[in-house]
């Protein structure tokens, strides 16, 4: 039986979760998890060239993967779409089989070196979640939709990791009034776009805006840059 490097990544994140709660995501952690899968160090390296930095991406990569797995499984169409999002918030979270997995991640992650790391994967959570909600953004609306989920979601995440009440009652109490303030905002813009008295002041900026466009898609089976959009 062949075992690809994917298969062996994930080898490797199955072993270096039991060690990354009492030594974070580390060198250590990582050297026992190669032990662990009795992999060659080479073939390790090859596979993770940061470690546990590699592995704490992985991590991160398949609680979305779980999200995105059950979002696609619930009947969301009778919910409204501010409930369609914060049910997706909860289903990420929910990925989690540990808090102090992510705890530790927040600490590698909150390091200089690796914070970029940290925020993208931030983003491209907030971007799956609205893409598997169907959002079809096509202007400067892409953009902020993300930024402020990710704000939304950083904060409820805080919140969660020292949240003891039962069934994390609490955290969707949280996560329910910062979604109500985003709406707010909402609203707000909506009707300042919609009075007449400053359309004229608008125009210029809402044209500007008009002009910013999501980046290009890539397609995974292709090589290269396609671009699907028009």
């Amino acid at each position: 039986m062949t075992v690809t490097y994917e298969d062996a990544k994930q080898q490797l994140l199955d072993a270096i979760l039991m060690h990354v709660p009492f030594d974070g995501w580390s060198e250590t952690s990582f050297r026992a998890a190669v032990v662990d899968c009795d992999l060659d160090q080479g073939l390790a390296r090859a596979i993770c060239p940061r470690g546990a930095v590699d592995l704490a991406l992985a991590f991160h990569a398949r609680g979305d993967a779980a999200m995105v797995e059950r979002l696609n499984a619930t009947d969301l169409r009778e919910l409204k779409f501010r409930d369609r999002v914060a049910a997706a918030v909860r289903f990420r979270l929910e990925a989690v089989p540990d808090k102090e997995l992510v705890r530790r991640g927040m600490t590698l992650f909150s390091l200089p070196s690796h914070a970029a790391d940290g925020a993208k994967a931030l983003w491209q959570t907030c971007d799956l979640i609205w893409d598997t909600l169907g959002d079809t953004s096509d202007d400067v609306n892409w953009y902020t939709k993300r930024a402020t989920l990710s704000g939304v979601y950083s904060s409820t995440l805080l919140f969660w990791l020292g949240d003891d009440s039962p069934d994390h009652q609490k955290t969707w109490e949280f996560l329910d009034r910062r979604i109500d303030n985003v709406m707010q905002i909402e609203k707000l813009k909506a009707q300042v776009n919609g009075n007449p008295l400053l359309k004229p002041l608008l125009a210029v900026p809402n044209w500007f805006a008009s002009q910013v466009k999501p980046p290009i898609r890539m397609r995974a089976d292709l090589p290269g840059v396609l671009n699907t959009r028009k």
